[in-house]
């Protein structure tokens, strides 16, 4: 039996990013320089693949410290950075500490301090209970920090007239969504005060850009990614927004609902930055059991960011 013909356009750049390659290689190096258990605290990145293979060599994923006997060996934060809190218990308990958070990440906590420092309060644009914000607003004390995720609380905001003000986002947001809600927020409050430089990190705007360029041309989108990945979801959204009508989120192939994907000539392929290469090519090879498939990489950039290991795993630690 013929099988139909199928046109992939695959999105780059997709998939890891420095900041998620760094992480994982933390992890994986420190199990092969101290040996197992390596305790990691929440998902060293948002993406259960990731995480079970990390399980699987023998980290020991926790969700807070005290989960942790006392012990010597390494104890690491996720790529998503964590509050002034926990590095400060981790202290209090002699524990071995690597941090994994991602550069961009502490790019935007040191940014966050010093408004603090200079007597502002700062507005942080971003998703209620997503781990990157919760260790953000956690590097200024309670209070310091009011957190928005819309354009209708732009308008809700009431700070006494004259109260110095500044802003900062997340780095995995959409990036038409924040534009929109710092446009309001500039309006209301003209004296605000914007980042040094733009927080939403160069991987997620790449890769939306890459979708936005792709989507318009094909019949379905498959971004590949975890649900509680915010940058996936974000590139879902873009996807649908830039009018592709079938704009879906799934974890694998197992996850195809291919009920919901008849008739399909064209279909684009992205992923999250913490979605390995290995998912996508499953993917790939599943529509290949079913379709006569060619494959075409729809480029938008260049990537060659790269990101230093912690002091402690590198070959030579004076480098």
């Amino acid at each position: 039996m013929t099988k139909p013909n199928l046109k992939i356009l695959l999105c780059a750049p997709r998939g890891f990013c420095a900041g998620v390659d760094r992480a994982i290689q933390i992890v994986d190096l420190a199990l092969e320089r101290f040996g197992a258990p390596v305790y990691v605290r929440h998902e060293i990145v948002h993406n259960k693949y990731v995480v079970e293979e990390l399980r699987r060599k023998g980290a020991v994923f926790v969700e807070e410290l005290d989960e942790i006997p006392d012990t010597r060996q390494p104890v690491i934060f996720s790529a998503h950075g964590v509050a002034k809190a926990v590095p400060a218990a981790a202290t209090a308990r002699n524990f071995f500490q690597l941090d994994a958070t991602c550069p961009l990440v502490t790019k935007v906590h040191r940014e966050a301090e010093v408004h603090h420092r200079k007597g502002r309060h700062v507005i942080l644009i971003g998703h209620a209970g997503h781990p990157e914000v919760i260790g953000t607003m956690g590097q200024l004390p309670e209070g310091a920090v009011t957190l928005i995720e819309t354009i209708d609380d732009v308008a809700r905001l009431d700070f006494a007239p004259g109260t110095p003000l500044a802003y900062t986002t997340q780095t995995t947001l959409s990036v038409d969504d924040t534009r929109a809600i710092v446009e309001a927020l500039s309006q209301r409050f003209p004296d605000v005060a914007p980042p040094h430089k733009e927080d939403i990190c160069y991987a997620t705007t790449n890769r939306q850009a890459a979708v936005r360029e792709v989507a318009p041309k094909v019949d379905a989108m498959l971004v590949v990614g975890a649900p509680n990945s915010s940058n996936s979801q974000r590139l879902r959204e873009v996807a649908a927004r830039e009018g592709c009508a079938r704009a879906v989120l799934i974890q694998r192939a197992s996850d195809i609902d291919w009920s919901e994907l008849q008739g399909l000539s064209t279909l684009g392929i992205t992923a999250g930055a913490s979605a390995p290469e290995v998912l996508v090519e499953e993917v790939i090879d599943a529509f290949a059991e079913r379709y006569t498939v060619t494959v075409e990489s729809v480029r938008t950039a260049d990537e060659t960011v790269a990101f230093n290991l912690p002091r402690e795993l590198r070959d030579d630690p004076a480098a």
